[in-house]
């Protein structure tokens, strides 16, 4: 049976991992030579095969560089020098992201609600 849950898959390739981030592949080489902490796997003619672990060090290389603006060298300097802070950082933003995402389907819903519907909610009420 072909396993289609990709939370489960162990390695992945340089192209589902760029179409994550959605960057180029030339763009991960390049952060590969400059972030030693980034170490895919190579297997047969050098293809790379990243694994969770990679996939989170480039989440961080991410946040820092695209989202947050830091130079190559700032990023490579601050996790060099207090990564587990920078990650507890970086976790604690995408969670609010993930809370604020959230919050605006909830505003979004409630948008949505009519005046009409607002009275039908109270008629269902009143009569239990």
């Amino acid at each position: 049976m072909l396993n289609t849950d990709k939370n489960l898959k162990l390695y992945y390739s340089i192209g589902e991992v760029a179409a994550m981030f959605d960057v180029n592949e030339s763009l991960l080489r390049f952060w590969e030579k400059e972030f030693p902490q980034l170490k895919p796997k190579k297997g047969g003619r050098s293809i790379r095969q990243y694994r969770k672990e990679d996939i989170e060090t480039l989440k961080l290389i991410y946040h820092l560089v695209k989202e947050r603006g830091m130079t190559l060298s700032g990023a490579r300097q601050r996790m060099k020098d207090n990564k587990e802070a920078t990650v507890r950082t970086f976790e604690i933003v995408e969670r609010l992201k993930s809370i604020r995402e959230e919050l605006i389907g909830m505003r979004d819903a409630l948008n949505a609600f009519t005046y009409e519907d607002v009275e039908k909610l109270k008629e269902e009420i009143q009569k239990q």
